[in-house]
């Protein structure tokens, strides 16, 4: 994590914006006191998801594609 002023961010901006991209976290200040935090944005995958990962390790119950209870069913209409 960099503590930076704001005068210094401004000055050197590019080269901050290098270590964002590398995962590094900026706590932005304003005469010393810390005023906002700075992250950079995860990349996107370039790849699909694969399809499966769970499969063996996650088993649905009997009861997992039955109704539910008329109780709990009224609870999604907001009523007790």
């Amino acid at each position: 994590m960099i503590k930076l002023n704001i005068h210094e961010a401004k000055t050197h901006l590019s080269k901050y914006l290098d270590l964002l991209e590398r995962g590094e976290t900026i706590v932005l200040c304003k005469r010393n006191m810390p005023i906002a935090e700075i992250r950079g944005i995860p990349k996107a995958r370039l790849e699909k998801r694969p399809i499966g990962l769970a499969k063996g390790k996650w088993k649905a119950g009997k009861k997992f594609l039955e109704p539910l209870p008329a109780k709990i069913l009224k609870s999604f209409d907001g009523e007790r």
